[in-house]
């Protein structure tokens, strides 16, 4: 069998936690494969919002199992929230839930070397939701990472020695914490986590495909965001894109089927970093408004602007998609009219390909297409649509070659529409 992969086209933020849980029903695994509890996905279904940082999105669907990669980096105290919270709903989650020992654990000290960074960076700061995932990450390429299989393999030691060494690089900054409390909150989840099944994820994945299951590969953040083709330094610390599935789950690049990208029919980012299409007017402040563009983990406003096409090109083109997937349609449903940046004036020369830096000396060229003005999120069929949502599909299924396979008209998982 096949792993297919659903990921984010954009700067994250894209709605793929309520479309894995939407296609979970057809799959037996669902995995994450990068990340950490900087992602925050949400999902509605019942009357009651849920939002996921660590675990992955199927968790809700009763049977299924669900796979924490060695992709992804873990903070105990955080995920021992997380599944509190869902408990407390009634959710179960030991009998469909399993961990990678390969996957990197996130220590206090790696949450205060974030802070003190970005605290000493001032206006140049990346703008990390400060979770310690970059320093988890680091820590990992630099060969001192711990991992959750050291938990039961002379750990007291290994934590010992990296405490010692993130002290000494705490020191170089003017930064007062305290680590005593954060120790205890992790500690306790630790011995959470140890509740759980702590699997040899990649061993395990690809006996259950050589069995004929089906496996659904969650990614976290977005395309734009990936550290070597995201618009770096503003980008996250690990690879985002359906690459990292192969080596977030220890995948062959063949065992890849389907790859379904993700995008908002506008754009938003948060952070800092640069944001071609990015409104600054009433414009902005509707989509903000109206898609309730608040970050889900941080709170952070998001900010806002028209849809990409230059960039969406590209991140179609790194991650092979063979199926778009819509999200937050029913934002635009006010709009007179809808703009689309179609390509860039960089230096007195149009492009459709995304330069090296998109900081400085280029503006997006677009085009105006007209808006629907009509509330589309009661439709359960498309069918519905009306003909000026269909022009919009059909265009942006020409700009970027690839069919739109799904289309949400609102955050309930019943607001889905598959065409």
């Amino acid at each position: 069998m096949k792993v297919d992969v659903l990921l984010g086209l954009q700067w994250g933020d894209e709605g793929k936690g309520k479309v894995v849980d939407v296609l979970t029903p057809k799959y037996d695994i669902v995995a994450r494969f990068q990340g950490g509890p900087n992602a925050g996905h949400t999902l509605e279904f019942e009357g009651e919002k849920y939002i996921l940082k660590s675990i992955p999105s199927g968790i809700f669907q009763e049977g299924k199992m669900n796979i924490i990669g060695n992709g992804v980096v873990i903070d105990p105290a955080l995920f021992k929230k997380e599944v509190e919270a869902l408990e407390a709903t009634g959710h179960t989650l030991t009998d469909r839930l399993s961990i990678s020992k390969k996957a990197h654990l996130i220590l206090p000290t790696h949450r205060l070397l974030d802070a003190a960074s970005e605290k000493a960076m001032g206006n140049a700061k990346i703008g990390t939701t400060g979770r310690g995932i970059g320093p988890a990450y680091t820590d990992k390429i630099s060969r001192n990472g711990l991992r959750v299989g050291d938990l039961f393999h002379n750990f007291e030691e290994k934590y010992k020695n990296a405490v010692a060494r993130h002290k000494e690089q705490l020191s170089q900054y003017q930064f007062e914490y305290d680590l005593e409390a954060l120790e205890k909150e992790w500690f306790e989840g630790v011995e959470k986590l140890k509740t759980f099944r702590i699997i040899e994820s990649e061993h395990f994945i690809n006996k259950q495909l050589a069995g004929g299951a089906k496996v659904l590969a969650e990614g976290a953040q977005g395309s734009m965001l990936d550290i070597d083709f995201g618009s770096y330094p503003f980008v996250t610390s690990s690879n985002t894109i359906c690459a990292g599935a192969c080596t977030g789950l220890g995948i062959a690049p063949n065992r890849i089927g389907e790859v379904f990208g993700i995008f908002k029919a506008y754009c938003t980012r948060v952070g800092s970093g640069p944001f071609p299409t990015e409104l600054f007017d009433e414009d902005g402040q509707l989509l903000r408004d109206n898609g309730k563009e608040y970050g889900s983990v941080t709170g952070r406003p998001r900010r806002c602007g028209w849809i990409d096409l230059v960039a969406l090109r590209y991140t179609i083109m790194l991650n092979g998609v063979t199926r778009l997937v819509m999200m937050k349609s029913d934002v635009l449903d006010s709009f007179e009219t809808i703009k689309a940046c179609v390509s860039y004036n960089v230096n007195g020369v149009e492009t459709e390909d995304l330069p090296f830096d998109i900081t400085e000396g280029f503006e997006p060229i677009y085009v105006d297409l007209p808006g629907w003005k009509t509330d589309m999120t009661k439709m359960r069929s498309e069918d519905e649509f009306p003909e000026e949502f269909n022009n919009y599909i059909s265009f942006l299924e020409e700009e970027l070659g690839v069919p739109v396979a799904i289309v949400s008209l609102g955050p309930d998982r019943a607001q889905t529409i598959i065409r």
